[in-house]
C-alpha cells in the first residue's frame, strides 16, 4: 500500500524541487530556460528574506510532486496567494496528487484569509487546463501576460 504524506517543503527538499522544475521545463519544451540553482532556491525559500513556500507530496518516502507559491498583492482585493507551479513527476501523474496539492493550497489560502488564489496555465496545455476546470477554476482569457526579463 502506498504511504502518502503532504507537508511543507524543507531545505533538504531543494534538490528534488530543482529536479522537478527542470522536468517541467522539459515538458514545456524549454529545458534551457532554467537558470535557477539550488543555492538560489535555498536562499529565496529559507533565507532572511524568504519569498516563496512550497508543499511536498511524498509517496512511500519519495517526492512525487510539489506546489510552489507565494503571497502577492492585488490593488483591488488585497493579499492573494499566487501558485507558481504544481509539478507532479510524470511517472506519478493521474494518481490524484495534483488534486491533493491544489486542495491543500486552497486550504492554506482559506486559513490565511487571502482574497484570491491565482495562477497561469499555458494555452496549449490541455491536460492542465482540463485539470483546473475540473477544480472549478475560472480561466480568464481577457488578460495578456507582460514581462521584462533581465540577464
Amino acid at each position: 500500500m502506498n504511504n502518502i504524506l503532504l507537508r511543507k517543503g524543507t531545505p533538504s527538499d531543494i534538490p528534488e524541487l530543482l529536479a522537478l522544475i527542470k522536468e517541467l521545463a522539459a515538458y514545456e519544451k524549454e529545458p534551457e530556460a532554467v537558470i535557477v540553482t539550488e543555492k538560489l532556491l535555498l536562499e529565496d525559500g529559507f533565507g532572511d528574506n524568504a519569498i516563496f513556500d512550497f508543499l511536498v507530496l511524498e509517496k512511500d518516502g519519495i517526492v512525487a510532486g510539489i506546489a510552489l507559491y507565494y503571497t502577492k498583492y492585488s490593488t483591488w482585493k488585497g493579499r492573494c496567494l499566487y501558485l507558481e507551479d504544481i509539478i507532479v513527476k510524470e511517472s506519478e501523474r493521474m494518481n490524484g496528487f495534483g488534486s491533493m496539492l491544489l486542495k491543500e493550497l486552497v486550504s492554506i489560502a482559506e486559513k490565511t484569509g487571502v482574497k484570491r488564489l491565482e495562477w497561469q496555465v499555458l494555452d496549449w496545455n490541455e491536460p492542465a487546463i482540463n485539470f483546473y476546470k475540473k477544480h472549478k477554476a475560472i480561466i480568464d482569457g481577457d488578460w495578456l501576460n507582460c514581462k521584462v526579463e533581465f540577464e
